[in-house]
């Protein structure tokens, strides 16, 4: 951290008074602290003198140690160690802090800082020849979504380009700083996108085109979404609920289930079937994997990477509940259970065989020496 000193005494004043409305407000931000703690009012007395003077000398230091009953080295120790605190004489009519760090610096905070030193000092906490402007680089001031930008008082001037900078140092320079616009400087409301909100606006959404709509039905879903079912566009018309319509859709569906009774692995195959139509193999296909009774103690399927609560559901409903199984699998039966699933190809790039292979062998201790990590 940079060494902050006071300024040279031929800057300072010999002595620090409030105003007479900023004395009652420093009586009153006193009185807000307990008995015993009013020395807490250090950090918003200094910063009020600082507003009222533009920096915080010596003398202001001390008086407000006195008014607080410390020790004037503690009082010295705050000030001194925060950075918002300026210690020597900055401009009278703007101090501009660029903000030099990632965001804005990406964005061009070198160009503002270029235009600082040209315009008003070369050296950073130096004023120019007439002293009304200074400028400093300092660190992230909470805007970088709006970079790059300085602060200016309490203003910030975001989305700045040098050559509006230039003409916000004019500004300031003769005496105009308060018709500055201050905020975004181009067509930009505070934070929202340029040109306008592109997202919750008041328009109606336009329908998608044909082309776009199937282009957006071509992308692949999930896996862990493979199994749920699918309606076509005129049975989702037919069906949306809403809270009011909710119970009775339920009611009706439950007729539905009763009405056509089916259990175990026949009725999940049957919703399975329903879901993705054609696309699915047919549970009756030679390659699909032999299923086996669930055991007392079947193995934690979701150990290997890439199953999930659901994956594993489905798996069950299969007849798959352990790692041997898996690790059987020969390579038409990987096909059909990852066309099954809807996966892609995802069985073989997370290598369910060899992972189910480990567990098979010896649980997680088997899996940590194969993989090097315990399985998730």
């Amino acid at each position: 951290m940079s060494v902050r000193r006071l300024a040279e005494d031929q800057f300072q004043p010999a002595a620090f008074a409030f105003s007479d409305d900023n004395a009652v407000w420093a009586e009153k931000t006193i009185n807000k602290y307990p008995e015993g703690r009013q020395q807490s009012a250090i950090i918003p007395l200094m910063m009020r003198a600082q507003e009222q003077e533009g920096w915080v000398t010596k003398a202001a230091i001390e008086k407000i140690a006195d008014m607080l009953d410390m020790a004037y080295i503690r009082a010295l120790e705050v000030a001194t160690f925060y950075t918002q605190f300026q210690l020597h004489p900055v401009g009278t009519r703007a101090h501009i802090q660029v903000c030099g760090t990632t965001p804005c610096m990406l964005r061009g905070s070198e160009g503002l800082i270029k235009i600082c030193k040209s315009r008003i000092n070369a050296h950073a906490l130096d004023r120019n020849a007439d002293g009304t402007l200074s400028w400093e680089e300092v660190e992230c001031q909470g805007a970088c979504v709006n970079a790059p930008m300085v602060v200016i008082g309490k203003d910030t001037y975001e989305d700045l380009t040098p050559a509006r900078l230039e003409e916000i140092i004019d500004a300031f320079a003769a005496g105009k700083g308060s018709e500055v616009k201050t905020g975004p400087q181009i067509d930009r409301v505070f934070s929202a996108p340029e040109g306008g909100l592109t997202s919750l606006t008041s328009e109606e959404p336009k329908a998608k085109s044909t082309a776009t709509k199937a282009k957006a039905d071509a992308v692949s879903i999930p896996p862990s979404e493979a199994a749920r079912p699918k309606s076509t566009d005129a049975e989702t018309n037919q069906s949306l609920k809403t809270p009011a319509t909710a119970p009775a859709e339920a009611a009706k569906n439950a007729k539905a289930v009763e009405a056509q009774p089916l259990s175990g692995t026949a009725a999940s195959a049957t919703v399975a079937e329903k879901a993705d139509g054609a696309q699915k193999p047919s549970l009756t296909d030679k390659n699909r994997p032999a299923g086996i009774e669930k055991p007392a103690q079947p193995d934690d399927l979701k150990l290997i990477s890439g199953v999930g609560p659901k994956i594993e559901s489905i798996l069950h409903e299969l007849g798959i509940f352990t790692f041997a199984q898996v690790a059987s699998w020969k390579k038409a039966e990987r096909e059909w259970v990852d066309g099954y699933l809807n996966f892609k190809g995802r069985i073989e790039r997370d290598d369910w065989i060899k992972q189910a292979k480990a567990l098979a062998k010896g649980g997680e201790a088997e899996y940590i020496k194969v993989f090097g990590k315990k399985p998730r």
